[in-house]
């Protein structure tokens, strides 16, 4: 009579907070008024960038520039430089845009000295750079036929800009006569974050020497774009693709190295956006490396990582000739798509086997379908939902097994005060229970194990959509980043749990306390010399708080619902599906029904027999 009390006040308490949730997400949700409001501000901001594109802006670069009004020094340079001194050093900057990218690419090295995002905002509302005040470095090292060693990041280019069919075409040439020259060959589309990037040389071949490889090296240190840097950080990876395909990663956390042979491309990942170096053909090896610029969380620290690639490029007949793309745009699936042939959506991060298949396939293109009809935060709730009701015959399936367990609970305590002295015995007597009344105990863990590979999906999709990215819902500004409801006092931060107060991760771990209270609180033994399960299962929730008040805070909203969803589902299912009259009836049937065995339950049997017949003895 206790228990049946019990759960009517258990669906009462869950009915009125799942209430509760249903009243708050229509409260939050934005007027027409607002909607409104928040259109014409963004139009506002787009025309305030489209104002100042318009505007001759001054570039800040670190790339150290000749002063072009002493004569000495500029012919010291041209002496250093020996043939390549020919051009007429200049220290102009050429840009190139479209409606999405802005790149600036300086004269001295031929280098792209700004990467900008013109569609995409820091979380300070500060433009989003990939390359800015000398964080990025690239040239070509190699030999000459004087013995001289030069790296084109030293050598001054000459810019010529064109036009074909619509694309910006920019061609920068390092000569060492009229007619005999490196060129840079850059080609912006129309709305496209991809470049086009040609590396080729005319008549160098007696210039060029062949006793030292041309070595490409690509350096960049990962400007912080998120609130948390740790945050931002533990997604920044060098991803790269290798040997017919193959990806692989450098270390997250650590420094990290690796020589790899047919390199088709290097990403410099960067949370939500990256830097991309691809090539048509491969390069044939290179050395990759990665160094962790994060010791600990803080509020101003510039940098994440700091990447470099050095990359050999053989010569054809004495010259350079290779055919490269610059990526410079967001960590997006439906952007990367566009790209197949080069296959640079495979440096998103959707983890790895099953679970990335999962992540990419199924909640990837299903979340977007749903958030294309439904505001971003609610579009969570609806797949929440939505993957909670398919794995519902999962959850009965689950439950039905710890029905039968406990009907068989006294039979299996009596069982344990008969052969309380031989540990043995009675494990064979209680499987021989279990084997009689059609019960496995494993069926029970069975489920859980379904469910892993989309919880580790969902755990992978939530911090790395870049369709959450900056998407408010009820207090959280950004689902991709943690929500916060209270701030700590500044060099004020709490071991393991951060500077912040979190509250999604809170009514999560509420709601898996009283899941767990549902599941385990009243089945859940304890033995004698093992650790105290219940305990261990009730520490679960709080050590959730502490992990995830600092994880994606769509993350913590999926838990929470999905596991109030569970709950009601369970309450269902015990109050209204399940009758363990029946159960114990059913289970009574099953013991008189003889019994076969499969060979592996007649091999495991004669094995403790063996063994109790040996203990005799």
């Amino acid at each position: 009579m206790e228990e049946k009390k019990f759960d009517v006040q258990s669906i009462i308490g869950f009915v009125l907070i799942f209430g509760i949730l249903v009243f708050m997400f229509y409260q939050n949700q934005p007027t027409p008024e607002e909607l409104e409001a928040e259109k014409a501000k963004q139009e506002q901001v787009e025309a305030t960038k489209a104002s100042e594109n318009s505007k001759t802006e001054t570039v800040s670069n670190d790339v150290p520039q000749l002063d072009l009004r002493d004569s000495t020094a500029v012919a010291n340079y041209q002496g250093k430089l020996g043939a390549f001194g020919f051009t007429k050093p200049s220290n102009d900057i050429t840009t190139l845009e479209n409606d999405v990218l802005l790149l600036r690419i300086s004269n001295k090295g031929g280098q792209i000295v700004e990467a900008k995002m013109k569609q995409f905002v820091t979380y300070d509302s500060i433009p989003v750079y990939l390359v800015k005040d000398g964080n990025a470095s690239f040239g070509l090292d190699f030999s000459t036929s004087d013995n001289r060693v030069l790296n084109t990041q030293d050598l001054y280019f000459e810019p010529s800009m064109t036009t074909d069919n619509g694309n910006q075409v920019l061609s920068l040439k390092a000569k060492t006569s009229s007619n005999q020259y490196l060129e840079y060959r850059y080609v912006m589309k129309p709305n496209d974050y991809l470049v086009d990037f040609t590396i080729k040389s005319k008549g160098l071949d007696n210039v060029i020497s062949t006793s030292k490889p041309v070595q490409l090296d690509w350096k960049l240190k990962g400007i912080r774009h998120s609130k948390s840097i740790e945050y931002e950080n533990r997604y920044t990876r060098l991803t790269y693709n290798h040997e017919d395909d193959k990806i692989s990663k450098l270390s997250e956390g650590s420094d990290d190295e690796e020589t790899e042979e047919d390199i088709k491309w290097v990403s410099y990942r960067q949370h939500f956006f990256s830097s991309i170096l691809a090539a048509d053909q491969p390069f044939k090896s290179g050395d990759l490396t990665s160094i962790n610029l994060v010791e600990e969380e803080s509020r101003t620290f510039g940098f994440t990582k700091e990447y470099a690639s050095a990359l050999p490029i053989e010569l054809e007949g004495g010259e350079i000739s290779k055919d490269l793309h610059w990526y410079f745009g967001p960590t997006d699936v439906d952007t990367l798509s566009k790209y197949k042939d080069l296959g640079l959506d495979d440096s998103i991060p959707f983890g790895w086997g099953i679970f990335g298949w999962i992540n990419r396939y199924i909640f990837t293109p299903f979340y977007g379908l749903i958030s294309s009809y439904f505001p971003y935060g609610i579009a969570i709730v609806i797949m929440t939902i939505l993957v909670r009701l398919a794995m519902s015959p999962v959850t009965y399936k689950s439950y039905l097994s710890q029905a039968k367990m406990k009907v068989l609970k006294p039979e299996i305590t009596e069982l344990g005060e008969k052969y309380k002295d031989n540990a043995m015995k009675k494990q064979q007597e209680t499987m021989k229970l279990y084997g009689k009344a059609g019960v496995s105990p494993m069926s029970g863990c069975i489920p859980a194990v379904i469910q892993m590979p989309i919880f580790y999906a969902l755990f992978m999709f939530f911090p790395t959509s870049f369709a959450l990215r900056q998407k408010s819902f009820l207090w959280a500004d950004d689902l991709s980043s943690f929500d916060t409801i209270y701030q700590f006092p500044e060099g004020f931060s709490i071991p393991f749990y951060g500077d912040h107060v979190s509250l999604f991760p809170i009514l999560a771990s509420i709601a898996i306390f009283f899941y767990m209270m549902m599941t385990t609180g009243q089945n859940m033994p304890t033995q004698p010399g093992m650790p105290n399960m219940k305990f261990i299962m009730y520490l679960m929730p709080f050590m959730m708080l502490f992990f995830f008040n600092n994880y994606a805070s769509g993350l913590s909203l999926y838990y929470f619902v999905s596991n109030m969803i569970t709950i009601g589902i369970m309450l269902v299912i015990k109050n209204f599906i399940l009758d363990n009259d029946k159960i114990h009836a059913q289970i009574q049937e099953n013991k008189k029904k003889p019994k076969k065995e499969n060979k592996f339950q007649k091999k495991m049997r004669e094995m403790m027999e063996q063994a109790e017949a040996q203990k005799k003895k």
